[in-house]
């Protein structure tokens, strides 16, 4: 196997792991992962409109509007007319889903406060280097 491939396969098993513990930690909170990611963009945003948030999550806005209708259901996000585009709408967390999105948001913090607590300071900040190179590629 060369370099690659074990770097495609550790990352493929990173995402694998994390992804079933984004499951786990859902899975009775009353919403799917795909909910949760919406509130988490719009709880690091404060607001978007349905064509940001659509992009940021790269569904078209129809797909959208019903992921939304059920957080709206739920009492987690809340929709208000755009005051500088009448045809735009804005989503933004409703207090229960700040309360959520805060909480989903620590259990992140803890995630990767105990997976890097072997690391030392400068191999944080070189995993932190490592990973924004990597998203910037995307």
């Amino acid at each position: 196997m060369n370099d690659y491939e074990e770097l495609t396969r550790l990352i493929v098993e990173f995402y694998e792991k994390l992804s079933s513990w984004e499951h786990a930690v859902v899975r009775g909170k009353g919403v799917s992962l795909s909910q949760i990611h919406i509130l988490e963009l719009l709880g690091a945003h404060e607001a978007l409109r349905m064509k940001e948030l659509s992009e940021k999550v790269g569904v078209t806005t129809g797909t959208l509007t019903v992921v939304v209708d059920k957080l709206v259901k739920k009492g987690l996000v809340c929709r208000e007319a755009d005051e500088n585009d009448r045809r735009s709408v804005i989503v933004k967390l409703t207090e229960d889903g700040i309360d959520l999105y805060r909480e989903h948001d620590r259990l992140h913090l803890d995630l990767t406060r105990e997976i890097t607590s072997a690391f030392n300071p400068d191999e944080l900040t070189q995993l932190q280097s490592f990973l924004e190179r990597m998203t910037k590629r995307f």
